[in-house]
């Protein structure tokens, strides 16, 4: 028997970033670097992987589709159904370019979409250390 290490929508052996449908597996959450950093923080352990765009400066959370629809979070984007999201092979891990802020594996792919709301919402009203 073979134990699969990342989910079944991640080619675990590709090497070159993949396009792929949000809301079929999931719904990706958009935000920008560093209020995205500060809702990590607030998250600790329980995030489930992140994709960075590290040219664009944004962060993508997984969550379960159509669970993140109606946010209303300033900065903020969900893309679910008609969305495509570049996601990096499950081994890039540092930049330049696109990768896994936290790695993907299996049974951590989504975010809790209550914890990430409360996570957003609490970064997006905080300011930032001078």
């Amino acid at each position: 028997m073979t134990v699969r290490r990342v989910p079944r929508w991640i080619s675990p052996h590709g090497a070159e970033v993949r396009t792929l449908a949000a809301g079929c597996w999931w719904d990706a959450v958009r935000v920008p670097f560093a209020p995205g950093v500060r809702a990590l923080g607030v998250l600790g352990d329980e995030t489930g992987a992140v994709i960075r765009d590290g040219y664009g400066d944004i962060l993508y959370w997984l969550v379960p589709p159509g669970e993140a629809a109606d946010w209303q979070l300033p900065e903020v984007q969900v893309l679910g159904h008609g969305s495509h999201v570049a996601v990096p092979p499950p081994r890039r891990t540092k930049g330049p370019g696109l990768y896994w802020h936290v790695p993907v594996a299996y049974g951590r792919e989504c975010t809790d979409p209550a914890h990430l709301h409360a996570a957003l919402s609490a970064a997006l009203t905080a300011r930032p250390a001078l």
